[in-house]
């Protein structure tokens, strides 16, 4: 194995249950985290994030398969003799203890002399920038401040791996933007291996180095950000990460026409024939006038204003339906209206056939 994995996952398999109604929560799941690195499973509810985040802690067996960290097979290593910490949902913070105490508690048990405890306490609290409230109890801190009570407590033994399981899903909207912000510095800064769960296509895109998306006990994709909403899978991937217009087509000798009339460009058309499936992504819709040269005939069905952009839901020839996203201009004023005639192209590279 590189020495540049942290954590490498191979053939791993969990079912709940025996024989015919045994529950598949992972099945046969294989991936390499590289050291250092921010990794997110993201996936809707069910889908075995979590259940693969907790056997990379400990807490639960795999019925198949090997974990390693840093080449050392810790399958079944007990979750107190594995060198990585967990941040829960629920922050699970002693509510006797004072910030400090909190963030210095792990260390405690493991027997550490008070100033070295002290002197870690008073980093980890710098780190998350709450040095200043080191004496107060857990009670007097508001919802972000306890995240960060949290996080520091989870990285003052240094583990060689964080994992987070859906750490920011009970803050406001406006905290969770500041928290995603603060966890990419706090793993850029630490350097430690964070390996993030969540349900939210918006964190994993904003957050991640990499991100392996989930359904169903496996994985169906692993890639950068850039790499999972640009160039999907198959149409899981490209329905869950981001939002996307699917639309009927057919391949013949390579070239891709729409059920709704007139040939297009589209990437993974190599090797298909027969009926398919394009995405486009909202924001590679252009809208042209009608009739416009190469363009596709469309009505406009209704107009969604969100103040930064414009959602344009739209008709095709053939009855399928499109959204264009459209940035406002600044009067705010698109030109458009609801069931005008228009033409419809999309961006070079923007139209991809899509795998099974």
């Amino acid at each position: 194995m590189s020495n540049d994995i942290a954590i490498d996952v191979r053939n791993v398999a969990k079912h709940f249950g025996q024989g015919e109604h045994a529950v598949r929560a992972l099945d046969d799941v294989s991936v390499q985290i590289k050291k250092g690195e921010f990794f997110t499973l993201l996936g809707p509810s069910g889908c075995g994030k979590t259940t693969l985040l907790r056997m990379i802690a400990g807490f639960e067996s795999p019925t198949a398969g090997q974990i390693s960290l840093e080449g050392r097979d810790i399958t079944e290593l007990p979750p107190n003799h594995r060198p990585v910490n967990t941040v829960f949902q629920s922050y699970a913070l002693f509510p006797h203890l004072t910030v400090a105490e909190n963030v210095g508690f792990a260390l405690k048990m493991q027997g550490k002399p008070k100033d070295e405890i002290a002197a870690t306490a008073e980093k980890m609290l710098a780190l998350v920038r709450l040095e200043a409230l080191a004496g107060r109890k857990i009670s007097q801190l508001s919802g972000g401040q306890q995240q960060r009570v949290a996080l520091a407590r989870a990285l003052a033994p240094q583990p060689k791996v964080l994992l987070l399981d859906e750490p920011l899903s009970a803050l406001d909207f406006k905290l969770r933007k500041e928290m995603q912000i603060e966890l990419k510095r706090l793993q850029h800064e630490t350097g430690i291996t964070f390996i993030f769960v969540t349900h939210d296509q918006e964190e994993a895109l904003t957050m991640s180095d990499r991100i392996a998306v989930m359904s169903a006990g496996k994985i169906q994709q692993t890639g950068s950000p850039r790499d999972i909403y640009t160039h999907p899978a198959n149409r899981f991937v490209a329905s869950f990460v981001g939002e996307t217009n699917f639309l009927p087509a057919r391949v013949a000798n390579g070239k891709v026409t729409l059920a709704a009339g007139g040939l297009i460009d589209a990437m993974g058309a190599e090797g298909q024939t027969g009926d398919v499936t394009v995405t486009v992504r909202p924001e590679q819709v252009r809208i042209s006038p009608p009739g416009s040269a190469g363009a596709l005939p469309a009505t406009i069905r209704n107009l969604v204003y969100f103040g930064t952009d414009v959602h344009c839901h739209l008709t095709l020839a053939d009855k399928s339906e499109l959204m264009a996203r459209l940035q406002c201009p600044a009067s705010g004023d698109i030109g458009l209206s609801e069931g005008s005639e228009v033409g419809i192209k999309f961006a070079a590279g923007a139209a991809q056939v899509l795998g099974n």
